[in-house]
């Protein structure tokens, strides 16, 4: 994701990273030609007039901007209910973590639960963007950990689990007493929730048919209008569909990339980023100022990670 301030207006006009240009660039300079020959023949294919004007194509334009709209609509409310349950992540283990640390009646080794919550975070994003988590365990975890983990399908579920077992195992030796113990399962549960919400949004993508549908009336949408346009405009069609074209097929490109916000997109979530800022906090919380190493460069542009 690209994490930067608003540029000057001007600057606005000529943005090329996440701007989803270079996804559509293709069509849409290939539309643009295919008016251009249209204008070129007075709207005329093959010796036949195609006999169009702008009216049906007022009609359908404007549903299918209420359909794109919707589609839109759809998609970012997978995008915000996604970051919101990032937000959850970083709550929860910040109050988990201050439990451990304040509730205990005897010291207790925070470091153990508060590194596997650390490793939570980062296995999550693994799991979602389907990446191998190995390497965050093995800087995170001990190897005995490690090695079990290994085996485990669903390694944030497992590392939940063992968050758990260490709170279990400290109540059977007196170090926790059972009502606090019962609290601190409160933002555990909560980051179960949190861990179900994100695995529902990144295994049930938005029907196909949508996809579909907007894909081939915008198609067919683009491919007509310069017909309708040429007698009305003339030269200046070329321009109108060039605009049109890039307006639906930007609104199409964006719906479909904040549609699985956990992707490595321009403008999908910023997992790296907020996967270090929770370790960030966590660490310090336990007396471990020192910042978590930023993004090296190549991992931040293969991320769509930008900061300014």
């Amino acid at each position: 994701m690209i994490v930067r301030p608003r540029p000057h207006w001007l600057r606005m006009l000529f943005v090329w990273r996440g701007s989803v240009l270079q996804t559509i660039l293709a069509q849409l300079l290939w539309t643009t030609a295919f008016a251009v020959l249209v204008t070129l023949s007075h709207g005329r294919l093959f010796q036949w007039k195609v006999p169009l004007n702008f009216v049906p194509f007022s009609l359908i334009g404007l549903t299918l901007a209420i359909f794109l709209g919707f589609r839109n609509g759809t998609s970012y409310s997978r995008f915000w209910e996604a970051r919101t349950l990032w937000g959850s992540l970083l709550n929860e283990t910040r109050t988990l973590v201050r439990q451990v640390l304040t509730l205990a009646d005897a010291p207790v080794e925070a470091n153990v639960p508060t590194m596997r919550l650390i490793a939570f975070v980062h296995a999550l994003r693994h799991q979602l963007r389907g990446t191998d988590a190995a390497a965050d365990l093995a800087r995170l975890l001990p190897p005995g950990d490690c090695a079990r983990l290994q085996a485990a399908r669903f390694k944030p579920a497992m590392l939940l689990l063992m968050v758990g077992e260490w709170m279990r195992g400290q109540r059977q030796e007196g170090r926790l007493d059972p009502m606090l113990a019962q609290s601190m399962e409160v933002p555990l549960g909560r980051l179960t929730e949190a861990l179900g919400g994100c695995e529902r949004i990144a295994n049930t993508p938005i029907p196909f048919t949508y996809s579909v549908i907007i894909h081939r009336t915008i198609y067919l949408y683009c491919v007509l209008l310069p017909f309708g346009l040429v007698d009305a405009i003339g030269p200046m069609t070329p321009v109108v569909v060039a605009f049109i074209a890039y307006t639906f097929f930007a609104l199409e490109a964006l719906g479909a990339e904040i549609e699985e916000p956990f992707g490595t997109d321009a403008n999908d979530l910023a997992l790296d980023a907020m996967s270090r800022t929770i370790e960030s906090t966590l660490r310090e919380m336990l007396g471990e100022p020192q910042p978590v190493p930023p993004l090296p460069a190549a991992e931040a542009s293969s991320a769509g990670y930008v900061q300014t």
